[in-house]
């Protein structure tokens, strides 16, 4: 989607602090942190959200998960507890209509969020 924030970095054309990358996800520090540690998981391929998650994206999602058990290991927290966060919609606070996953931790996460 060519105006989609997330599909300019996946394609390089916008610059992020990238710590993980394969054929299917990209995952960098969020450029506005709520925690010590903050990084995104964004899957490749252009999905606005949950709702538009299609049969077969199950592979992805799962994808996405064991990605974020490699990360939260390499980042520390992985013991001492994190949080994954995905917002949908406009009373979810989705900000940006591609699906992505907040990986949160390095501090105590109130319950609950808000």
């Amino acid at each position: 989607m060519s105006d989609c924030i997330f599909c300019k970095i996946v394609s390089g054309d916008i610059p992020s602090k990238k710590i993980y990358e394969d054929e299917q996800v990209i995952a960098f520090h969020d450029i506005n942190p709520q925690a010590p540690v903050h990084i995104l998981v964004v899957p490749k391929k252009h999905v606005s959200g949950v709702n538009e998650l299609a049969a077969g994206d199950e592979a992805l999602v799962g994808h996405v998960y064991g990605v974020i058990a490699r990360l939260v290991r390499e980042l520390g927290v992985a013991e001492s507890g994190y949080r994954v966060v995905v917002n949908s919609g406009a009373d979810g606070q989705q900000s940006v209509p591609h699906l992505h996953f907040h990986v949160l931790g390095g501090r105590l996460l109130s319950w609950p969020p808000g």
